[in-house]
């Protein structure tokens, strides 16, 4: 299956979707939650439950959201591609490995559209679990979370650099800078 799935990604020319994708809505959850982290900082005291739920929430509709709009989206264009090629050879290619690659890459692309920011936006909210579950961290929770959330961004961004050719640690800098940016207009906008 693998191989199948490896040989369906090589013929929709996918990596490329695939790897934005997965960073982009990797950003959208991390983004996500620093805003949510920093604005429940900026508001005071919230209860640990309250907070939990809120990020939860978010971190599911980004799921839900990336996987049903991408699903959509390249289900149509997949469905578009095998057409032309069936006019251009002037053939049914249903049962071929391009008709299935145009069935099954928009699943795949559509998964990782949507576990990105989900499993990112977990990881970033783990803190709060752990101090819900009496577990003691050297900061205060929300704290933890604002502080993972500029990690992570920050390894997307060196991730891209390698992607682009850049140097990393210029490209992990930029986007820390604009999650920087975002997050003194969250503190601008709540006072």
């Amino acid at each position: 299956m693998i191989k199948d799935l490896r040989l369906f990604i090589r013929i929709t020319r996918s990596q490329a979707i695939i790897r934005r994708y997965l960073v982009v809505n990797g950003f959208d959850g991390a983004l996500t939650m620093l805003g949510l982290a920093i604005g429940f900082r900026v508001g005071g005291q919230a209860d640990i439950s309250v907070v939990i739920s809120a990020c939860l929430g978010a971190a599911v509709a980004l799921g839900v959201s990336g996987v049903t709009s991408a699903y959509i989206s390249e289900s149509a264009e997949r469905q578009k591609a095998l057409r032309d090629l069936e006019q251009a050879m002037a053939a049914d290619l249903g049962h071929t490995a391009h008709g299935m690659a145009a069935r099954l890459v928009p699943f795949l692309v559509a998964l990782v559209n949507g576990l990105a920011p989900l499993v990112i936006s977990l990881v970033i909210i783990t803190p709060l679990w752990l101090v819900q579950s009496q577990v003691d961290l050297p900061w205060p929770a929300i704290d933890t979370v604002i502080g993972l959330a500029f990690v992570i961004i920050f390894f997307l961004g060196t991730f891209l650099g390698r992607v682009s050719g850049e140097f990393w640690l210029w490209s992990g800098i930029r986007t820390v800078c604009i999650a920087l940016i975002t997050a003194a207009i969250i503190m601008i906008v709540s006072h």
